[in-house]
């Protein structure tokens, strides 16, 4: 078979295939157009999702004649010359619009400042039109109608006019957090009108216009710098999450990217802190030389390559991790809030009241196997003593009484133990609500982790050891991290073709169920065992020993050791939310109660 030359219009088409996915991929490749243009004033107007319409106006430095010719064909760009090491503008590559004019009908009329004048071009399906005169402001406006109608192959893959709408509105919310100086308003018959007002250089204000204001209370600033890369933006807290990773956003030198090495050092970043199938909530810009990052990777330009991944992720994972350390401690706002809701005034009726009454034992919040508990005996000789009581008149004591807790530390001084699992606790300003269960493992966890990253933890002989039957194969895998195990003070050997003999247990967690735990890790090792062993998970199989050895939910305490358990989470960081991610506490203020009785 002969080999030929393609035709312009065939090319173009080609390359609409990989540029032009769907209208969303070309509302985003005419706002960075916009962008480049230098624009302060940005507005989209859609109809069909983008199909049936797509217009594109901004205030930008406009084109004349001469660049109107040259923009709709193939690979004529002012943006580069004659490398693409030092890439700093969104476009690049020459081929949006023509790739558009090939499928659709596509018109631009634009005007330079310095012009009496603007121009109009048009280009519908590969063929363009003569130049014409036209009335226009300055700046530039391109207009798509009938997208793919050349393609009508193309147009079985779309989705509805309500999905493609919404794919737009998700790439305007994207140039607008990283575009905070220029305004943007998105409008048109197939949705409400969307408006960003400009913000100028106060990215957080943008932010929540785009996130919501629940994310101005809730986000953690970021600002580290290693080698030559620079990383700002700001990162949730662990208890504000969401139920997909849509709210994660990424920009490298101002470019909005989906790049699976960010995802992934996000995820890593918030390891053990968020629960199962929940995301964090994050906005990061990273800054650095173009030369040190490949933007040419694909022609919608959305992934990128750093010459220095390692080091990329390494920055990514240690500020967050640093931020979260030193203010992520914090409950969500948002915890109040769903709690405000669920309060009703007055009684329930009957019909509305539970089914069954509350238990430990089959509380959500319930630990994930139930044991004997942190080292103790029942605690059945505490059922004796006096709970902590609101009265006030003084009460008989053989011995003067200790200090009370002051309420002015963060989370108050101990009030009341109720359903044996949660502590009320009085601010100087509301009341805080523990969950002591969730608490008390996340404290465990740290002190773990701590440890960890020092010496080998310390860990206490049994007597008589435990003999766990276990399938072989899970017999092969705990052995193979022996070691690693060994160093979190958990000591195994081998007992047989299908047992493990636990020999030793971490000392700080007390009295622990060996056959639960060893199961549990069995699992877990069978489910994410790499080349890269366990000793990248050694973190994980403490999260994991922490659960088995903290606190349980039904253990009745004293006032002090509720206290003590206050005082050590407003130390220890990461207490906001137990190893799955869950709130330990939640905080009232006291405008809150008030709003609840009518008061405010």
């Amino acid at each position: 078979m002969a080999i030929i030359q393609l035709s312009e219009t065939l090319i173009n088409q080609i390359a609409a295939g990989e540029v032009i996915e769907r209208p969303a991929s070309a509302a985003k490749e005419l706002i960075e157009n916009a962008l480049d243009a230098g624009a302060t004033r940005i507005e989209i107007a859609t109809a069909g999702g983008g199909k049936a319409l797509l217009r594109v106006s901004d205030n930008g430095s406009g084109m004349d004649a001469a660049d109107l010719e040259l923009a709709v064909r193939r690979h004529c760009t002012s943006k580069i010359s004659e490398t693409l090491e030092d890439i700093r503008t969104l476009g690049f590559r020459g081929e949006a619009l023509p790739s558009i004019g090939s499928v659709a009908r596509l018109s631009i009329a634009s005007r330079r400042r310095d012009s009496a004048g603007g121009h109009e071009i048009a280009v519908a399906g590969g063929k363009i039109a003569h130049m014409r005169p036209a009335a226009a402001n300055p700046g530039t406006i391109v207009e798509v109608r009938d997208l793919f109608f050349a393609t009508p192959a193309r147009l079985k893959f779309l989705k509805t006019e309500k999905a493609e709408a919404g794919a737009i509105t998700e790439i305007v919310k994207r140039m607008a957090i990283a575009f905070p100086a220029v305004r943007f308003v998105l409008s048109g018959s197939d949705r409400t009108t969307l408006e960003f007002p400009a913000t100028g250089d106060d990215h957080l204000a943008r932010m929540a216009q785009v996130l919501g204001k629940e994310f101005r209370d809730n986000a953690i600033a970021l600002d580290a710098v290693r080698e030559e890369i620079s990383l700002t933006g700001f990162a949730g807290v662990p208890t504000f999450n969401r139920g997909n990773s849509a709210h994660q956003y990424a920009f490298v030198n101002g470019r909005p990217v989906q790049d699976k090495l960010i995802l992934s050092a996000i995820r890593g970043a918030y390891a053990e802190t968020i629960p199962s199938g929940r995301h964090p909530v994050a906005v990061l810009s990273i800054t650095l030389d173009p030369a040190l990052v490949d933007v040419n990777v694909h022609p919608a330009k959305s992934d990128v390559r750093f010459r220095d991944p390692g080091l990329v992720r390494g920055l990514i994972v240690g500020a967050i991790r640093e931020a979260l350390a030193r203010d992520g401690s914090r409950a969500a706002t948002t915890g109040a809030s769903d709690m405000l809701r669920s309060f009703r005034p007055g009684f329930q009726p009957n019909s509305q009241r539970p089914q069954t009454a509350w238990s430990a034992e089959t509380s959500p919040s319930r630990p994930y196997q139930p044991t004997t508990g942190f080292g103790e005996r029942p605690q059945a000789s505490f059922d004796g003593l006096s709970m902590p009581t609101a009265r006030a008149e003084p009460q008989f004591s053989p011995q003067p009484a200790a200090p009370e807790p002051n309420a002015r530390y963060p989370l108050g001084a101990a009030r009341a133990q109720i359903h044996a699992n949660y502590i009320v606790a009085q601010t100087e300003d509301g009341l805080v609500i523990v969950d002591q269960h969730a608490a008390h493992e996340r404290l465990v966890f740290e002190a773990m982790r701590k440890a960890l990253h020092s010496k080998r933890l310390a860990s206490q002989v049994l007597l008589i050891p435990e003999i766990i039957d276990i399938p072989e194969e899970d017999c092969d895998r705990l052995m193979q991290h022996a070691a690693e195990l060994s160093e979190l003070g958990l000591a195994i050997e081998r007992f047989g073709p299908g047992a493990i003999a636990v020999r030793e247990t971490p000392a700080m967690l007390g009295e622990v169920d060996a056959h639960g735990l060893i199961r549990q890790l069995a699992d877990e090792i069978a489910e994410w065992d790499t080349a890269s062993g366990l000793s990248a998970k050694l973190e994980y199989v403490a999260a994991t020993m922490a659960c088995h050895g903290s606190v349980r939910s039904g253990r009745r305490l004293r006032p002090e050791e509720m206290n003590a358990l206050l005082r050590e989470m407003e130390v220890t960081p990461g207490s906001g939310q137990c190893n799955h991610g869950r709130p330990t506490y939640i905080e009232l203020k006291l405008s809150d109660i008030e709003r609840l009785f009518g008061r405010s």
